[in-house]
C-alpha cells in the first residue's frame, strides 16, 4: 500500500481567513507526479531560500524532487508562494478576486495558506502561500514543512523525517495572527567551549571560525522557528560578525535582523574590535571622538540592512563603563551624552529621523541603577529589560513606561558565565519559570524585542523553541499547564505519541531536580574568584538523608531514560540522544558524581569500608559523563557534532574528577549509624547519646534509617531483633563484606500502629523543643538489638501514640519533632480578595507546584487593616503539641519586584495575631541574592507566638501580586539544618 501523509492545519494558532465547509486536498508528490513551487524572481531572496528548504524537505521524505520555478509550466498543480506587491502571480490572484488579503496587507510578518482552484490560466489547482512581507512569506512556506512532518530541528538535532511515498495535505484556508512579539531571537554567547570550536574545526574549517556557512545554518533554524533576530557571537575566540562581509549579506538573504548585546553599542563588537594600541582607552569622557569614529563606520556599512542599534554604553566585554568621576550623577550625564551622540550619528549617516530606526537600550547590571537614577531616554528607543542572569527579570515597565512609543522588550538567559556560578554546560533553566517570567513581561507590555541568551544553541533546543513559540503566539500559553501541553506536543512530533507523555514526565522531573539545585552548582563552589569545592548543605543524617534520596531519584531518571531510548524508532535515536538522553544522563551523572563524593567523605570519617564503594561510584559517574561526551562528539552521526559538546566549560572545579577518601583495612567489625546523628553509635560507651532513633509519630507515620556498616577488612554477619511486635524492619539479617557494594546496608524502621499500645490520652501532649524529651506517659518505648560477632548493640525506639480525641477525625498538618512542614499549594482554605485571588502554577518549585496571587496588575496593599479586609487569603490548619515562640519560615521563588517602587511581599499571622509583612526582595548582587539564585529559593522568617497546644491556623495574605510561595515551615525549635524543608507533616 502507498503510504500517505494527510495533515490538517489545526487552527489553534491561526485565525480563519474565510469560512470553508470542506477541507481542500492538495498532493505535493505521489507515485506519478510532483508539484513545483512557483515564485517571482523579483521577490525577496528569503522567499527563494525558504522554497528551496521546503523542496529539500520534500525530497528527504519522499526521495522525489520538486522544483522551484519562476515561470509557469504546464503542470496542473503548483504551489504559488510570494509576497504581496512583490510577486506578479500573487498580485494577479488578488486583482482577480481569487484570494482576499485584506487582513494581511500592511501587516507585520503574517501569511495565509489556502487552496485555490483555477488560479491562473493553465493551472487547475494551486496551494497558495501569501505573505504580508518577506518574512511572512518565508514563515508560510516553512509552515508547509511542519505540516508534512519536518521538525525545525531536522538538521540541528538530526530529527530525521519519516519516509513516505506520497505527500498530500488536507487544508483549511487560514491566516496567521500578528506575532505577539515584533523582534524575536537568540544571542549566541560564551561560544568558546562548543559552537566556535565546532565551526572552526569541523563544520567550517575553511574559515576557521563561526562564519557565513555556519550562520546560514543558524539563520535557517531561526526561520524554521519563526524567529527574525540574532545577536551574533561576540567573544574574543570569534572574529567580529562584520569582519566577514558575507555575514551581513547572508543575514539579509535570510531576512534576519542583526542586533547586539548590552556591551556592544551601535552594532560594534567592542570585545574584539577595540584595539588599545591604535585606538587608546575605551572611555567616553576622554576618548569620545575615536569611539564615535567606530560607531560611524558601523552605521555606514549597516544602514541598508535591517538592524537594531543598541544605544548607551558599558565597559569592555561585561564590565561597567569607565568615567572620570565615580558617582552616579556623572555616570548618568555621560550616558545621556553617549545616547545623544549616537542618535546624531544615526541621523547623519542614514539620512533618517532616529525615531524611524529600531534602537534598544538594555539596562543590564549597573546600567539599571543609572536608569533608576533618572537617566533620560528618548521615547522611541525600546527599553530591553533583563533578568538577573539566573532567570528572574529585575524590573518591568510601569504604567507610564508602557505608553512609550518605543515599547519594551526582554533579554533573558538560559546560559550564563559569571558569579555566583556559571551554568554553561546543560540547559538547567526550568521552562515553566521561563514561561512565568516571559508571560509576566508580556502582560507588562514588553512586546517589542525578546532575545534569549542560549549559549551554544546545544543543548538548549527545547527552551529555544518554547521561548520563540511564546514570542510568536503568547495566546497559546495562557496557563502554566500550557508548558506541559507544549512539551507533550513537542515530544510527540519528535519521537511519536506513544512515548510523548513518558518523555515529558522525565523532562519535568529533571527540571524539578535542577530547580532545586542546578547540576553546575553541585560542588558548592563559586566563581569570580573561582573557589574550590565546598561543603554541601544537603544533610546526610536528617530527614531520610537528602544526599541518598537525590542519588536514588537521579538513578530512576537514568533507568527511565535508558529504557525510553530502546523504544525510540531508529531514525529518531540520534535526535533523542541530543534532545533528551545526553542532557538527562549528563545532569544525573554530574549530580551522582558529587553526591557519591559527599557520601565517600562522610563515611570515610566514620571508618566505613563503604566509603571505598561510594568513591568508586563517584568515579564511575565522572567516567560516564566522559564516555557520553566522547560519543556525542566522535561517534554520533559519524562525527557531525565533533567539538560541539564540552563537559567542562571553563574547567571549573565542579567538572573535575573527584578526589577520594579511603579507609584503613583493620580487623573486621560492625558499626551502626542512626538517622538524626552525625556520628556513629559508640557501643563502648554506656548511655551513648546516639543510640536512639528519632521519635516515631503516629500522626505523621514516619520511617527512619539505620546504617549497618563494615569497619575493617573481612566478612561479618548480623541480625536485627525487635523487642516488640509493633517494630518493623526492612531486613532482619544479612552479611557485610568488602565486596563492592556489600560493605553497608541501610535498614528502614517503621511502626505497625495497629499494634502499638496507646499512650496517655489528653488534649495537650507537650513534646518540648527536643522531640526526644516527650514525657514518658505520652510515648511507648522499646528497642532493637543488633547482634554481630558476639556483640549486641541496642537501639532505642520510642513511639508517640496518645490517640488524642481532637485528632481522631482531624485531617491537616501536625507537628512532628518540633516543626510543621507544609507545601504551600496545599492550603486548607483560600479566600479571594477585592482585586486578586490565589492560583497555582504547575511545574515549578521544589514540589512542582507553587501558589501565587493573580492578576499581576492587582494593586499592592500595604496597610495591614486593608490587607485583612481586601487581600486574598490563604489558611493552613495545623495542630501543635508545643506552644510558645514559633519561627515561621516561608520559601518563595526569588523573583524581583515588578517596578522599582514595589516589593515582593506577603503578610503572615498565626490565628488572630497582628499580621507581619514579609519581603523577599533582594537588591543588586548581594550575598542574599547569590544564595537565592543558587538554590532558586528565597527564605524569610517571622516570629509568631502559639499560645497553647492544639489546633491553629496560619494565615497568609497577598501584599504584592505575583509572589510565588513554595514551602512553609513552622519551627517550634525542633527543625535541624537541612537544604530543603522536611517533607510535609500531614495527617490524612
Amino acid at each position: 500500500m502507498i503510504k500517505k501523509i494527510a495533515i490538517i492545519i489545526i487552527c489553534c494558532q491561526f485565525g480563519i481567513l474565510k469560512a470553508q465547509q470542506d477541507l481542500s486536498e492538495f498532493t505535493i508528490v505521489d507515485n506519478t507526479k510532483s508539484t513545483s513551487i512557483l515564485i517571482d524572481k523579483k521577490d525577496a531572496k528569503v522567499v527563494e531560500i525558504a522554497s528551496q528548504i521546503f523542496a529539500e524537505d520534500v525530497f528527504k521524505i519522499s526521495d522525489k524532487k520538486i522544483s522551484v520555478i519562476t515561470k509557469k509550466t504546464n503542470q496542473s498543480h503548483v504551489i504559488i508562494a510570494g509576497t504581496i506587491g512583490k510577486n506578479k502571480y500573487i498580485d494577479a490572484l488578488i486583482s482577480s478576486g481569487k484570494i482576499n488579503v485584506s487582513e494581511l496587507k500592511g501587516q507585520w510578518e503574517r501569511y495565509a495558506i489556502q487552496v485555490v482552484n483555477s488560479p491562473l490560466k493553465g493551472i487547475d489547482k494551486a496551494l497558495v502561500v501569501v505573505g504580508s512581507d518577506r518574512r511572512g512569506t518565508a514563515y508560510g512556506i516553512l509552515e508547509l514543512s511542519r505540516m508534512i512532518g519536518v521538525s525545525p530541528w531536522e538538521w540541528w538535532a538530526d530529527v530525521t523525517p519519516e519516509k513516505k511515498n506520497e505527500i498530500s495535505l488536507s487544508i483549511k484556508s487560514v491566516v496567521s495572527k500578528v506575532p505577539s512579539v515584533k523582534y524575536r531571537g537568540v544571542f549566541l554567547n560564551d561560544e568558546d567551549w562548543g559552537l566556535q570550536r565546532w565551526a572552526a574545526l569541523n563544520y567550517e574549517p575553511e574559515t576557521g571560525d563561526i562564519g557565513p556557512k555556519t550562520y546560514a545554518k543558524i539563520f535557517e533554524l531561526l526561520l524554521r522557528l519563526r524567529a527574525n533576530t540574532i545577536w551574533p557571537a561576540m567573544h574574543s575566540s570569534t572574529k567580529p560578525f562584520y569582519s566577514y562581509p558575507k555575514n551581513k549579506e547572508i543575514a539579509d538573504n535570510y531576512a534576519i535582523v542583526i542586533g547586539t548585546s548590552h556591551a556592544e553599542p551601535m552594532l560594534s563588537n567592542i570585545n574584539t574590535e577595540w584595539d588599545h594600541e591604535t585606538m587608546g582607552e575605551y572611555r567616553y569622557d576622554t576618548n569620545s571622538e575615536t569611539i564615535k569614529g567606530l560607531f560611524k563606520k558601523r552605521v555606514k556599512e549597516t544602514s541598508k540592512y535591517e538592524g537594531i542599534y543598541t544605544t548607551g554604553m558599558r565597559g569592555e566585554h561585561d564590565s561597567p563603563m569607565i568615567v572620570g568621576e565615580d558617582d552616579t550623577d556623572a555616570q548618568v550625564q555621560l550616558l545621556e551624552k553617549v545616547i545623544t551622540d549616537q542618535r546624531n550619528i544615526l541621523k547623519k549617516e542614514t539620512k533618517k529621523n532616529p525615531n524611524k530606526i529600531p534602537q534598544a537600550f538594555v539596562p543590564y547590571k549597573e546600567v539599571l541603577k543609572y536608569y533608576q537614577s533618572g537617566l533620560k531616554l528618548p521615547e522611541d528607543i525600546t527599553l530591553v529589560w533583563t533578568d538577573d542572569n539566573y532567570g528572574y527579570i529585575r524590573q518591568l515597565s510601569n504604567l507610564e513606561e508602557q505608553k512609550r512609543p518605543g515599547g519594551a522588550g526582554v533579554y533573558y538567559h538560559t546560559s550564563y558565565w559569571g558569579r555566583p556560578h556559571d551554568y554553561l554546560w546543560l540547559n538547567s533553566t526550568n521552562p515553566v519559570l521561563m514561561w512565568e517570567e516571559m508571560s509576566k513581561a508580556y502582560e507588562f507590555k514588553s512586546r517589542n524585542i525578546w532575545i534569549l541568551n542560549c549559549g551554544d544553541i546545544k543543548p538548549h533546543e527545547y527552551n529555544i523553541e518554547l521561548f520563540l513559540d511564546m514570542a510568536w503566539n503568547m495566546g497559546d500559553f495562557k496557563k502554566s499547564s500550557s508548558v506541559k501541553s507544549h512539551t507533550i506536543q513537542w515530544a510527540a512530533r519528535e519521537f511519536g505519541k506513544n512515548t510523548s507523555e513518558e518523555i515529558t514526565d522525565l523532562l519535568f522531573e529533571n527540571n524539578r531536580l535542577a530547580f532545586i539545585r542546578r547540576p553546575e552548582f553541585m560542588a558548592w563552589s563559586q566563581v569570580e574568584p573561582v573557589t574550590k569545592s565546598g561543603e554541601t548543605e544537603l544533610t546526610q543524617f536528617h530527614y531520610g538523608d537528602e544526599v541518598d534520596a537525590r542519588i536514588n531519584t537521579y538513578q530512576h531518571l537514568v533507568e527511565t531514560t535508558e529504557k525510553l531510548y530502546g523504544k525510540i524508532n531508529e531514525n529518531r535515536k540520534a535526535a533523542f540522544y541530543q534532545l533528551v538522553y545526553y542532557p538527562v544522563i549528563g545532569a544525573s551523572k554530574l549530580n551522582q558524581k558529587w553526591l557519591y563524593s559527599f557520601k565517600n567523605k562522610f563515611t570515610a570519617k566514620q571508618g566505613r569500608e563503604s566509603a571505598n564503594y561510594f568513591g568508586e561510584q563517584s568515579i564511575k559517574a565522572y567516567q560516564r559523563i566522559k564516555k557520553e561526551t566522547d560519543y556525542y562528539n566522535k561517534t554520533l552521526q559519524n562525527g557531525k557534532w565533533d567539538h560541539i559538546m564540552t563537559m567542562a566549560p571553563r574547567f571549573l572545579p565542579v567538572f573535575s574528577e573527584p578526589a577520594l577518601y579511603h579507609t584503613k583495612n583493620d580487623e573486621a567489625s560492625i558499626g551502626l549509624a542512626l538517622e538524626g546523628y552525625q556520628m556513629e553509635v559508640n557501643h563502648d560507651i554506656v548511655n551513648s547519646y546516639a543510640d536512639v532513633l528519632p521519635v516515631f509519630n503516629s500522626y505523621t507515620n514516619n520511617k527512619y534509617f539505620v546504617d549497618l556498616f563494615l569497619k575493617g577488612h573481612g566478612n561479618i554477619t548480623w541480625k536485627a531483633i525487635p523487642k516488640a511486635d509493633w517494630i518493623k524492619i526492612s531486613e532482619t539479617e544479612g552479611a557485610l563484606s568488602n565486596l563492592s557494594g556489600n560493605a553497608e546496608k541501610r535498614l528502614w524502621v517503621h511502626i505497625d500502629w495497629d499494634k502499638v499500645p496507646q499512650g496517655e490520652n489528653k488534649k495537650e501532649a507537650p513534646l518540648g523543643h527536643d522531640f526526644q524529651l516527650i514525657p514518658p506517659s505520652y510515648k511507648v518505648n522499646s528497642a532493637i538489638d543488633f547482634v554481630s560477632g558476639g556483640k549486641t548493640i541496642t537501639i532505642g525506639i520510642s513511639a508517640f501514640n496518645p490517640k488524642l480525641k481532637e485528632l481522631e477525625t482531624y485531617s491537616g498538618f501536625v507537628e512532628d519533632k518540633g516543626f510543621i512542614s507544609i507545601d504551600a499549594e496545599n492550603f486548607s482554605r483560600k479566600e479571594d480578595g477585592k482585586e486578586a485571588k490565589w492560583d497555582i502554577f504547575e511545574g515549578i518549585g521544589y514540589s512542582n507546584n507553587v501558589i501565587t496571587a493573580l492578576p499581576r496588575s492587582a494593586k499592592s496593599v500595604i496597610d495591614l487593616k486593608t490587607v485583612q479586609k481586601e487581600s486574598p487569603l490563604l489558611e493552613y490548619d495545623f495542630y501543635a503539641f508545643n506552644f510558645g515562640e514559633a519561627d515561621v519560615r516561608l520559601q518563595a521563588i526569588p523573583t524581583h519586584a515588578f517596578y522599582a517602587q514595589s516589593g515582593v511581599r506577603c503578610a503572615v499571622a498565626i490565628d488572630d495575631a497582628e499580621p507581619v509583612i514579609v519581603d523577599f526582595q533582594t537588591f543588586g548582587r548581594s550575598d542574599a541574592w547569590k544564595q537565592n539564585v543558587l538554590k532558586n529559593a528565597s527564605i524569610k522568617s517571622v516570629k509568631q507566638t502559639i499560645t497553647q497546644a492544639g489546633k491553629h491556623t496560619l494565615k497568609i495574605w497577598m501584599v504584592d501580586s505575583g509572589v510565588m510561595l513554595d514551602k512553609i515551615l513552622i519551627d517550634l525549635g525542633g527543625w535541624k539544618p537541612s537544604y530543603m524543608f522536611p517533607k510535609e507533616t500531614y495527617k490524612k
